[in-house]
Order: C-alpha cells, then sequence, then structure tokens
C-alpha cells in the first residue's frame, strides 16, 4: 500500500513558476528533497531587475521602490537612502510573536516564495529566489512567529523574519537544532547576508505564501484524517455488520455529486470481498443511522469542498501576491492588492468546516459502537462491563474534540480589523484561519483514531477472539472457516483490505480485555490516523493524489 508521504529522499524537484502542484507541495512539506528553480525564469527575472533600476537611474517615483510605504507612501526617499529603505523595512516588519512555525511550513514557505519572485513580477534579483532555496536545501528554518499577521498587504510579520535571515539579521534553526543568527544561518549556506536593492525588501514581505503555507498544510492534514475516517467507517460498518446497500453506485449517480460518488466508491471497493457483508444480508434491519448510511453524502461533500480549495490553494501557491508588480512587456510597475489573502482564508475556512465535520460523524459512529441497543455489541465494547468502562470516557474525549472543532470551524474570513491608520481598512485574516487548522487535524485525528481502535475491538467481539498486541491476520481463523455456532459474525473475516488495515492497528494497540491506561494507545492512533499507510482506494480520490 502506498504511503501518503511519496518524498524520495534526496531527490530534485525543479519548480516551474505557475506549474507546481498539490503533489509537489506535499513533497516539500514532508521534507527530504532538494529544490531548483527552472533555468528559465532566470531571464524574466533580470528583465523586471532591470525595470527597477531604470526608474531609479531615471529618478521617477514609484510607490515601493522610492517611496516610503502604506500611509506614509507619498513620501519621497532620496536614491542615497534607497538600501537604507529596504533594510528599516524588514526590520520595523519583525514584530511577530509566538511558537515558531513548524518546519514542514517554513519549508512551503521558502519555496513558495521563491516560486512567486521567480514569476518575474517581483523586480528583485534571481540571487534572492536562489538564496531561499539554499536555505531550504541545507535545512536551515528561519525561525517565523506564527502570530502577528491579518492577512493583508501581505504576511508582513512573519515574513519579515523569514526576511531578516537574509540580511543576517533574525535567527534560524539548523539541522542538528542549533538556534543561530541570521548571520550565522547565511554562513552556514555559504553566502554573506544581502544588502537589499531597491524594492527587494518590499517583495520580500509582500505575499500570501506564510497564509498560503498553513492553509496548505492544514488541506493536507485535513486529507489524511479524511483517508482514515474513510478506513474508520469502514470498519465501523463491519463492526455493527451494517447495510452496504447505501453504498450502490445507482444511489449516487442518482444524485450526481462527484465526492458522493467517488467516497461511495472508494468503501465499495474497501468492502469487496468481505465475508462479513453478506453474512448478515437478510438479517432483517432496515435502515442504519445516518452515521453509517450517510457516509457518502457527508464525506463527499468534505471531499468536494477540500477540492475547491486545494483548487485554490494552489493557484495561490503558484502566484505573483506582492505589490507593487513589474510588467516587463511595457515597463510599467503597476500599486495592487495582490497581497490580500481572502481567496486563502475563505479556503482555510472551508478545509476548517469539511475537518470539524470528518470528525463529528466519526464521533457518532464511535457512540454508535458503544450503544449495545444500536450495535448489538457489549456495552463500551468490554466483556465484563459494570467491572470495566471500556471505552466510555474514550467516547467522552472524542466528544469534547468535536465539540472543540466546532468552535475553531467559525470562519476567520469573516472578521476584518483596519491597520496602517485606516490605509488598509480591509484584512482577511488568512493567517489566523490557515493556522488554527493544525489544532483541527490533530483533535480530529484523535475522534478517528478512537473510533477506529474501538471498531476492531468490536469486530473482534463478534468474532469471538481477542488476539494479544502484534498478532497477524494469518492468526484468525483460516478464510472460509465456519462461524461459531450461536454467535453470528464469529470467524468471517471483512475484505483483505480492511483486514491488513485492522492487523496494521492491531500492531500498535492490544484487545482491550480489561480496563487499563489507556492514553498511549489513544496516541498511538491519533499518529495512526495521520501517517496510516492506507490503500490506494482511500488516497487516489483525495486533490493531492489525484
Amino acid at each position: 500500500m502506498p504511503s501518503k508521504h511519496t518524498a524520495h529522499p534526496d531527490a530534485t524537484l525543479t519548480l516551474v513558476p505557475g506549474e507546481v502542484d498539490l503533489a509537489t507541495l506535499r513533497r516539500i512539506r514532508a521534507g527530504g528533497v532538494k529544490l531548483a528553480l527552472d533555468a528559465s525564469v532566470r531571464e524574466g527575472m533580470q528583465r523586471a531587475e532591470a525595470a527597477v533600476r531604470h526608474i531609479v537611474e531615471n529618478d521617477q517615483v514609484v510607490y515601493g521602490i522610492n517611496t516610503g510605504f502604506g500611509k506614509l507612501a507619498s513620501t519621497r526617499i532620496g536614491n542615497d537612502h534607497l538600501a537604507e529603505l529596504q533594510r528599516n523595512l524588514v526590520l520595523s516588519h519583525s514584530v511577530g510573536t509566538g511558537e515558531p512555525l513548524a518546519a514542514p511550513v517554513v519549508r512551503m514557505v521558502l519555496a513558495t516564495k521563491a516560486v512567486s519572485l521567480a514569476r518575474g513580477h517581483s523586480g528583485v534579483r534571481p540571487a534572492l529566489a536562489d538564496a531561499l532555496l539554499a536555505l531550504f536545501n541545507a535545512g536551515v528554518m528561519p525561525r517565523i512567529p506564527a502570530k502577528g499577521s491579518v492577512g493583508a498587504s501581505g504576511d508582513l510579520a512573519p515574513l519579515a523574519h523569514l526576511a531578516c535571515v537574509l540580511i543576517g539579521e533574525g535567527e534560524a534553526t539548523l539541522p542538528d537544532g542549533r538556534v543561530v543568527s541570521g548571520a550565522e544561518a547565511m554562513k552556514h549556506i555559504g553566502l554573506e547576508p544581502f544588502v537589499l536593492g531597491p524594492k527587494e525588501g518590499l517583495a520580500l514581505l509582500n505575499g500570501t505564501q506564510v497564509s498560503t503555507a498553513l492553509a496548505l498544510a492544514g488541506l493536507f492534514g485535513a486529507e489524511d484524517v479524511f483517508a482514515s475516517a474513510l478506513m474508520s467507517g469502514a470498519l465501523s460498518l463491519e463492526a455493527i455488520q451494517g447495510s452496504i446497500k447505501p453504498f450502490d453506485a445507482r444511489i449516487h449517480a442518482a444524485r450526481g455529486q462527484p465526492g458522493q460518488i467517488a467516497v461511495a466508491g472508494a468503501v465499495r471497493t474497501l468492502l469487496e470481498g468481505s465475508e462479513i457483508v453478506p453474512s448478515h444480508a437478510d438479517c432483517g434491519r432496515v435502515q442504519d443511522p445516518y452515521s453509517v448510511r450517510c457516509i457518502p453524502q457527508v464525506m463527499g461533500a468534505c471531499l468536494d469542498n477540500l477540492a475547491h480549495a486545494a483548487r485554490v490553494l494552489v493557484i495561490e501557491a503558484n502566484a505573483a501576491s506582492d505589490n507593487p508588480l513589474v510588467f516587463t512587456d511595457t515597463g510599467e510597475v503597476i500599486s495592487g492588492g495582490n497581497f490580500h489573502a481572502e481567496p486563502v482564508a475563505f479556503a482555510a475556512d472551508i478545509v476548517a468546516l469539511a475537518v470539524s465535520e470528518v470528525g463529528a460523524i466519526s464521533e457518532r459512529r464511535l457512540a454508535l459502537l458503544l450503544d449495545s441497543g444500536l450495535s448489538g455489541l457489549p456495552p463500551f465494547l468490554v466483556r465484563d462491563g459494570g467491572l470495566n468502562s471500556g471505552f466510555m470516557i474514550a467516547q467522552v474525549t472524542a466528544a469534547a474534540l468535536a465539540s472543540e472543532n466546532k468552535s475553531l470551524a467559525h470562519p476567520a474570513s469573516v472578521d476584518s480589523l483596519p491597520t496602517s491608520a485606516n490605509q488598509e481598512d480591509h484584512v482577511s485574516m488568512a493567517t489566523f484561519a490557515g493556522r488554527r487548522l493544525a489544532d483541527m487535524v490533530n483533535n480530529t485525528a484523535v475522534v478517528v483514531g478512537i473510533e477506529a481502535m474501538a471498531a476492531v475491538q468490536g469486530i473482534e467481539l463478534k468474532r469471538g477472539v481477542a488476539p494479544t498486541l502484534g498478532t497477524s491476520v494469518s492468526s484468525l481463523p483460516p478464510e472460509g472457516a465456519q462461524p461459531a455456532l450461536g454467535r453470528p459474525g464469529a470467524g468471517l473475516r471483512s475484505s483483505p483490505l480492511v483486514e491488513a488495515e485492522f492487523a496494521a492497528i492491531r500492531q500498535q494497540v492490544a484487545f482491550l480485555e480489561t480496563d487499563r491506561y489507556l492514553a498511549p494507545d489513544i496516541e498511538a492512533m491519533r499518529q495512526w490516523a495521520l501517517k496510516a499507510q492506507l490503500p490506494a482506494a482511500l488516497l487516489d480520490i483525495l486533490p493531492s493524489h489525484s
């Protein structure tokens, strides 16, 4: 089964601005690759740099090149102060706070900033983009505080902390974990700190790369827990001996929603060859609760929204989003607002809704498994109930996290607070919109992991066996063996795909015979939900795998 992360160690990825796809961004996030810009971009960058130089040499007044910034845009700056202007801009904007962004996010920031500059509209030297990729390739991560951006006029504060390293200021983390000065970081990659030329500081600070990287990290995490939730849903369906009829392709074709069709198809593929499914074909159960019966409708809608967010974010990851932009065909430098991260904020909010719903429906399936009146399983999935509480309080944890996600899912994009003396009077809040996704993904991973752990417990209780930690599929009753008398489903296997994941889970957590300290098991299942080696049937429907 393929890994969710397909980066090959020491591979070199050549980035073509405008053509960097989701799969490449996922590999960049995972690390273990080197990056290079396509050679064709250098000429365009040099032309844009020459256009900026022409403006300065001819004493033209252009915003961002020889003026102040924001509310001070009407202040003319003399040519002899332009380098000081750019340095002051970087230093004055380095006002972030909070914990540093995680390395996977910083990797995407470095890559997408280089791609944005390489579009040839920023007017900077190619050497700046090269230096960003040199930091990436050396594993040197600028320390970028997570908080301090409102997602308009660019991710100013966080990108300033990135730019600080290039001018020998700020801090960075070396591959061995040591935190060093920006000057030491530049020395580590064999470069002298830059003296920034006209517009170069502004080009580095303007842009949506931090918001976009945070939202992409959230999207990829959402995809991971989405796929794991489809597996946990299939396990739960088998545990309660639910009906496969609601997954009939004709039902979903009649509606026509593409995500719904894809999810139903994935579940059918997962359950193909199951002995459990036909064993209860005539059991008399008319309908399962919505959390099982409506997996295609709910998860399919989530999938469609993830796909929409992915389309927006992959465009933004390739975008020229600083200001002003240089157009070398006419020699014009035009001020606009591509730094406004509203598309990113909306995309991140959509991902938040999907992540919240994936966790919400998973928690409901978990509750179903524990309810003996609905599941037909022992109360709280433990044999000696009363003396043992089983999964009772694990479901409380899942409920707490699912509820927390509902609050976190409140859209950040509807908020705005003016800045820069009302010059920047509407902002996107995209940076927080993306940043909160990490907590939401982790919450949902816990919920989905607990559901999967409970579902395999339920299947084993139906089988009448209790394998120990590390038991493999081969130790289960032989394929085709007759069920044990008096226990419907006893000894029956699920499909090969489900049984393989069943065995992988049992390598992590043991059957719960009596109450024990469950926190380590829950953490192991959280990791499973984020990094499981899942079947292609689940991964191929996801935006970054399709």
